[in-house]
This record gives structure tokens, C-alpha cells and sequence, in this order.
């Protein structure tokens, strides 16, 4: 029997260094941090008050007003990036079946926002302050959920909660699910919109984040020697994933085969990598052998250097592991929109197969001095001009979730 295989055909997001795939591609071109001071809420007492913020995101460009009103932003940014990318896609009413089209997405935190808000209205003003869309507006599966709605798709439907991981976890579920024929369009890919007190205070105590409040811009700097821990951000991106005849059946532009998938776990720490990094590198090697590559068919590893003193030290180990001594060039670039936990994996596929297409390497944001330790063949500068056949994109989440995904030139 032919496998079928799963092609890339559109991607939409809303970031903060701009929505849709041209806006985001422009920023990675540019290079400039969105990483500022918090706007959203008083930063007061916290050890890190600087986040990536989108600042002119309005959902009314996305959805009708009465349909926004039934959201959340948590959901409001999944169905803006879903809208992008079928738009993307070019894919319309008529050229995806409904039963046959499914929705894969991921959030390590869900509508907690939404429900931090409302505790406080709560408290202050009883149960008639709060909004009778909190019971279905917190959960997490409220993302896919809406965006079925909204498109009108019936096909399988699930938003899975594996932390930092769970936007390439999604990806990587929509690709099996393409596979054993459950569907032949899937839209798959994280959202997040954590930045309220509890919840960005809470990693704050964990002192995870970086309190490099006086220069924001270079707070992000993953394998940089003197990075102090990540940024939090907010967004989300969604990718069309096709079954390859499907694509060429109706004519859409094949950005790049998404071509394997890898998960495993530390089985370790909540918060800590395992120091080894064998069960990363492990999912990179399941993630190639389900592409059917090796090792030295890859070009590019975008990583998740999430700009943590652990995780970065132990990211350059799994490279090392992996690829041994032949320099596959490493970029992070979460230096530029932060880290927004459950979609980062996302956005990075995203970069990923832009990096493909374009034949261009993005660099890693604000590496300024490798550590010594990171010893990877690190983009700096200006990015760099090649032609990737194959790259894979890592990322890593709290519980020791690794999920790694590649991609192939078409």
C-alpha cells in the first residue's frame, strides 16, 4: 500500500513580531526583539517584569463580534491564526471535506488567564461579576473546539497540554493522523496567552525568567554565556497539513513534507532537562528514523533554546550526540518573541519551513558570546544563505517532554 504522506500547504500566526507568515518571516529577517517592559498588568514586586506582548492584536479582523464576545484571548489567537493560515493555504469551503478535516492543537496553560481574571472579579463582586463564558472558556480543548466551530470542521479534534512541547506534540499528532487515513487536511499548532500576575508570577518564583529588566531587547539570549533565564510571550500559529494527493489534487503550493515525529520523556524532573539529555536526543533520532533520514541529512536544527543556563548546556549535548563531530548549524530564535510556552514549538515549525523554502538560516537572537559549553555550530550575525534539504525543530517542556519534529524540501 502507498503511505501517505503529509505535506505542509499553509501557515498563519499571531505573534509579537507580527501576524500572518510574511510578517513573521519579515521579523525573523529583521532581527529586532519584541521583548519589552509588561504593559498588561502592574509588574510590581516580581523579580522579572519584561515580556513579548502583542500589542495590536484585535480579533474583530478575524471573527464577528458576537463570536469573539464567546472567547476568551486564548482562543481568540488560535482562531486568528487558523484563519491565517487556511487563507495561507488558499484552502476554502469547498476544498476540504468537513468530516475529513481535522484540528490538532496544543497550550501548556489554556484560558488560565481568562480564569485568573475572573477569580478576581469574583472575589471582588460575587458570583454575578463573572462572565457566564468561564465554564467553557478555560479548558483547554476550548481552542481546537472553537476553531471547529468557527470553520466548521468535524473531523478529529483535540488540544493536548504537554508544557512548552505541545504545539510540535500537535504537529506531530496531526501527521500520524494523516497517516492511518483518520483525515486528509488537518490544521495543527499551539496558542498561548499566559501573560496575567498569577500565572507569569508563578514562574517568576520559579526563577526561570530572566531579570534583565534595563535592556529587554537582549533578555532573550539562548547559548549566549550570560543569559539568566527565558522570556515569556504570547501567540500562536497554526500549519495546513495535507495528505500529499489531496494537496495536488486541488493545485496548493507544497511549502515543505512534514516528514517525521519523535516524543519521549526524562522521566526525571518537572522543571529540570535531564542532565545526559539521552531522552532528547532519543526523540531526535525517532523523529529522523520516521522520516526515513539520517543523521547526516540534515542541514539546519532549530532549537528550542529557550535561553535557560540548564536547558541550553543540555540542548548542545543532544546536538553533540546526535550529529557528532559534522557541523549541522544550531540557531534559537526565541531571543526575537520570546517564549510563549505551548505555541512555541509551533512558531519554530514555522520558522523551520520557511528556512526550507527560502534557502536562508536564521540566527540566533542576541548571541553575543557562545558559552563555552554550547559547543554547536551556532548561527550568528546575519543568519546564513544555504539550502537545507532536511531540518528538524526541538522543543523541550516542563515534565520532561521532548518532541522533535522534521521537514523535508518538496
Amino acid at each position: 500500500m502507498r503511505k501517505r504522506k503529509a505535506v505542509v500547504t499553509g501557515i498563519g500566526c499571531v505573534t509579537p513580531i507580527g501576524a500572518g507568515i510574511d510578517a513573521l518571516w519579515d521579523g525573523v529577517r529583521r532581527g529586532e526583539s519584541a521583548v519589552g517592559v509588561i504593559e498588561r498588568f502592574e509588574p510590581e514586586g516580581l523579580r522579572s517584569r519584561i515580556a513579548a506582548q502583542i500589542r495590536d492584536f484585535d480579533p474583530l479582523a478575524y471573527m464577528d463580534r458576537k463570536r469573539a464576545h464567546r472567547m476568551d484571548r486564548y482562543s481568540q489567537l488560535a482562531v486568528a491564526a487558523g484563519t491565517l493560515a487556511l487563507r495561507h493555504a488558499r484552502l476554502g469551503p469547498d476544498d476540504a471535506e468537513q468530516e475529513r478535516t481535522g484540528i490538532f492543537m496544543g497550550s501548556a496553560l489554556g484560558g488560565i488567564s481568562f480564569a485568573e481574571e475572573q477569580s478576581a472579579r469574583f472575589h471582588g463582586g460575587g458570583y454575578r461579576s463573572v462572565s457566564p463564558t468561564l465554564g467553557y472558556s478555560v479548558f483547554g480543548g476550548a481552542a481546537s473546539c472553537n476553531m471547529a466551530m468557527a470553520f466548521g470542521f468535524t473531523g478529529p479534534n483535540e488540544t493536548n497540554a504537554m508544557s512548552c512541547a505541545s504545539g510540535a506534540v500537535a504537529i506531530g499528532r496531526a501527521l500520524q493522523a494523516i497517516r492511518r487515513g483518520e483525515a486528509d487536511v488537518a490544521l495543527a499548532g499551539g496558542a498561548e496567552a499566559p501573560l496575567s500576575p498569577l500565572s507569569f508570577g508563578a514562574f517568576d518564583m520559579l526563577r526561570a525568567m530572566s531579570s534583565r529588566n534595563d535592556a529587554p531587547h537582549r533578555a532573550s539570549r539562548p547559548f549566549d554565556r550570560h543569559r539568566d533565564g527565558f522570556v515569556m510571550g504570547e501567540g500562536a500559529a497554526v500549519l495546513v497539513i495535507e495528505e500529499e494527493e489531496h494537496a495536488k489534487a486541488r493545485g496548493a503550493v507544497i511549502l515543505a513534507e512534514l516528514a517525521g515525529f519523535g516524543l519521549t520523556n526524562d522521566a526525571h524532573h518537572m522543571s529540570v532537562p535531564l542532565p545526559s539529555g539521552s531522552q532528547a536526543a532519543r526523540a531526535v533520532r525517532l523523529a529522523l528514523s520516521d522520516a526515513e533520514l539520517s543523521a547526516d541529512d540534515i542541514s539546519y536544527v532549530n532549537a528550542h533554546g529557550s535561553s535557560t543556563p540548564l536547558n541550553d548546556v543540555t540542548e548542545s549535548k543532544v546536538v553533540r550526540d546526535v550529529f557528532g563531530n559534522r557541523p549541522v548549524a544550531v540557531s534559537g530564535t526565541k531571543g526575537l518573541y520570546g517564549h510563549p510556552l505551548g505555541a512555541s514549538g509551533a512558531i519554530e515549525a514555522a520558522i523551520a519551513v520557511m528556512a526550507l523554502r527560502e534557502g536562508w538560516l536564521p540566527p540566533t537572537a542576541n548571541l553575543e558570546e557562545p558559552d563555552p559549553a554550547a559547543d554547536i555550530d551556532l548561527i550568528q550575525g546575519a543568519g546564513r544563505q544555504a539550502r537545507a534539504e532536511a531540518v528538524v525543530s526541538n522543543s523541550y517542556g516542563f515534565g520532561g517532554v521532548n518532541a522533535v519534529l522534521a521537514f523535508t524540501r518538496r
